[in-house]
């Protein structure tokens, strides 16, 4: 009868194990489309965090959504809110009635997506990569620019790339 028992408790851990770990693939909170900051009367403030594989991008992204603005914009046009951190900042302007209107980003030296490094070494074999800037900016929830600026080295050579996270270099060619 232990034995029994023992052989359903073990099957019914097991289910609920498996049906929490589909839950969470199917939920992954960096695969949103956007989240919505905070509700500014009848406006929603939506930012759409990038799904970028450096962690100091998405640790930035983090703080700024969990950022609470609270009543500081009260009495001000506009009201600019400055995140900063060691080769990473992020400027978010709100208006007059709280409302997240834009964001810019600047990211130094970050992990580069494997199409941007597939791309620029296809295309420029033999160039090695010795800088980097992610850019990302975004207003009213719509992203203005993604991209990364790259310098690449060869010999005594330099070239600067400006390269789109599919791996589309668009300048410096």
């Amino acid at each position: 009868m232990k034995l029994v028992f023992s052989i359903v408790a073990l099957v019914g851990f097991t289910l609920t194990l498996n049906a929490q770990t589909i839950l969470d693939d199917e939920m992954r909170p960096d695969e949103l489309p956007a989240v919505v900051i905070k509700s500014a009367g009848k406006d929603f403030s939506v930012y759409l965090p990038d799904r970028n594989p450096d962690a100091k991008v998405r640790q930035m992204q983090d703080k700024f959504v969990g950022y609470n603005i609270g009543k500081d914009y009260e009495g001000h046009d506009e009201y600019l809110v400055f995140f900063d951190a060691k080769e990473a900042s992020l400027v978010a302007t709100y208006n007059d009635t709280g409302k997240l209107i834009r964001v810019v980003e600047k990211y130094d030296n970050v992990k580069l997506p494997k199409s941007v490094i597939y791309s620029v070494y296809k295309k420029f074999p033999g160039w090695v990569i010795v800088n980097d800037k992610f850019l990302y900016s975004q207003a009213d929830g719509d992203v203005l620019k993604k991209q990364y600026n790259l310098k690449i080295k060869k010999d005594n050579d330099v070239k600067r790339l400006v390269v789109h996270p599919n791996g589309e270099i668009i300048a410096g060619i």
